[in-house]
């Protein structure tokens, strides 16, 4: 469904241009809150009427700015109020035909006065490029200037914008005269041919402000009243405090395509193509796409803007091989904490049960690092035979927000870890409990800690994520047993992406005879 084009309003079937006043400007107008122009209830007529209705009530609105600075003993600032060439060409039309109005109604013999053919010929040289910039400031300068003091433009003499805008001038110049010829003949009903004043481009000025940053808290919020966003806040908000900084101004309403574009650059310079385009712009996409979808802008800038990231080079599998992972697991499994009579110095015994089994249990079951290192001794459970760990998102994270059962293969059960359990006290298994709210998520910092910990022995190789690499290993080894791939990906808690998957239940028992594939470890 295409989307509703800016400043377009739909009541009941019927269709208005709408522009929001200012708080500032009310006053002005009527303390009205809002501009609106009937378009009818045709919506491709309404469509060709907006862009024309919308610049009108633009007129309107930069007209109370310049009462505004009157009020208050101000000059109006140049630059102030910038509009774009066609906006500022339309202006000029409305403005000599509301001269042309006035001067019929003050004075008879005016209608009278004939058209100068010379001005004619040379405007229409003017709108062709074929006048120097000199002539052209004879004709149109004194019009340029006005906008200059008005603060629509900053263009300088002798710059290619300046010449530009003339020309744009001599265009609506000549049509103004068109419309002055055909009122001496009593039609007063003509309307600009010219694509330049037909369709001139919408201005954002008159709208309210839209802080960027505000828009990014409450897409935050709205996320984590849905359970989520904790990490999203942590890592996309000095991309939106960075992109504020460099685009000078918090009001997204100002943040442009092209704007956008330079800050790419920018970090490009200093990061990595893939942290670019997967943190930053992929942020600003996500923050933009909710402000349209609630109301708050119209329009993406983001979402064309495109960054090619080469593709990782792998000179090796992703997951670790069957020998690596036996190295890693032996070592995990002969882990014993350094003696040290200094409690503060001694480790917590949650993070050296981690150590031992974390990698163990990520090997045979395929999870996540911090959906094991969150487990609680609740989690771990027995239904007839069959020893299961429950991860659960009332322990902590889960990607899916679902829970799910994984079965413990027989050399976790051999090796002890099911006394383990039994020996422990009630709550997280692999990290301290504690009492108020923690500043960072203990499943996380344990898991990171496992990380750092196998790296620092060597017995991770290079290439391979310490953590995700498990994962990787775990549906090879699926794979090389003929496991159901349904089945591995409902152990890993994995969507297959497949309707017939969302039929039925795989069930503990059939995740155990998976499970129970898997070939032990020489440890």
């Amino acid at each position: 469904m295409a989307r509703q084009p800016r400043y377009l309003l739909n009541r009941n079937g019927r269709y208005f241009a709408r522009l929001v006043i200012p708080k500032h400007l009310r006053a002005y107008l009527e303390n009205k809150t809002e501009l609106r122009e009937a378009l009818g209830p045709d919506r491709k007529v309404a469509l060709s009427l907006l862009h024309s209705a919308v610049s009108r009530m633009q007129y309107t609105i930069a007209k109370a700015h310049e009462e505004a600075a009157k009020a208050k003993g101000r000059s109006v600032e140049p630059g102030r109020y910038p509009l774009k060439v066609d906006q500022i060409a339309l202006k000029n039309y409305h403005e000599r035909l509301a001269l042309d109005s006035e001067l019929r109604q003050s004075d008879p013999r005016y209608a009278s006065i004939g058209i100068d053919d010379r001005l004619v010929e040379m405007l229409r040289q003017g709108i062709a490029g074929k006048l120097s910039d000199e002539l052209l400031e004879t004709l149109v300068g004194d019009r340029i200037e006005r906008y200059h003091r008005l603060g629509h433009t900053n263009a300088e003499k002798g710059t290619p914008e300046r010449r530009k805008l003339a020309m744009a001038l001599c265009e609506s110049e000549l049509e103004a005269l068109a419309r002055a010829a055909e009122r001496d003949e009593g039609d007063f009903s003509g309307k600009p041919a010219t694509p330049l004043l037909a369709n001139p481009t919408p201005n954002i000025e008159e709208l309210p402000p839209v802080p960027l940053k505000d828009v990014f808290e409450r897409y935050i919020a709205e996320l984590k009243a849905n359970g989520k966003g904790t990490e999203a806040e942590k890592r996309w908000a000095p991309v939106i405090d960075d992109l504020i900084v460099f685009a000078k101004t918090s009001d997204a309403r100002k943040i442009t395509k092209k704007v956008l574009v330079a800050w790419k650059d920018a970090k490009i310079k200093k990061l990595s193509p893939r942290t670019v385009k997967d943190v930053y712009l992929t942020a600003v996409n996500a923050v933009f796409n909710w402000a349209i979808a609630n109301d708050l802008l119209e329009e993406n800038p983001a979402s064309t803007i495109k960054l090619k990231v080469a593709a990782k080079v792998l000179n090796r599998p992703k997951g670790f091989t069957r020998d690596e992972a036996t190295k890693i697991l032996k070592f995990a499994l002969a882990y014993r904490p350094k003696a040290s009579d200094n409690p503060q110095t001694q480790e917590k015994p949650q993070t050296s049960a981690a150590k031992k089994w974390a990698p163990l249990l990520c090997a045979f079951t395929g999870a996540r690092i911090s959906e094991i290192t969150q487990l609680r001794k609740e989690d771990i459970q027995t239904q007839g035979k069959i020893s299961f760990i429950r991860i659960t998102p009332d322990a902590g994270k889960v990607k899916t927000r679902k829970y799910r059962d994984v079965p413990l293969h027989k050399q976790i059960i051999k090796l002890g870890f099911l006394d383990f359990v039994k020996n422990s006290p009630p709550g997280p298994l692999f990290y301290p409990p504690m009492e108020g709210k923690r500043t960072a998520d203990p499943a996380q910092t344990v898991s990171g800690r496992i990380s750092n910990w196998l790296k620092t022995a060597g017995v991770v190789p290079e290439g391979v994520s310490p953590n995700h690499g498990w994962r990787h290993a775990f549906k090879t080894t699926g794979r090389e047993m003929e496991i159901d791939s349904g089945i591995l990906d409902a152990i890993c808690g994995h969507s297959s992406g497949r309707v017939a998957d969302e039929y039925g239940d795989f069930t503990i028992i059939a995740k155990e005879k998976a499970i129970n594939k898997l070939p032990p470890f020489d440890v």
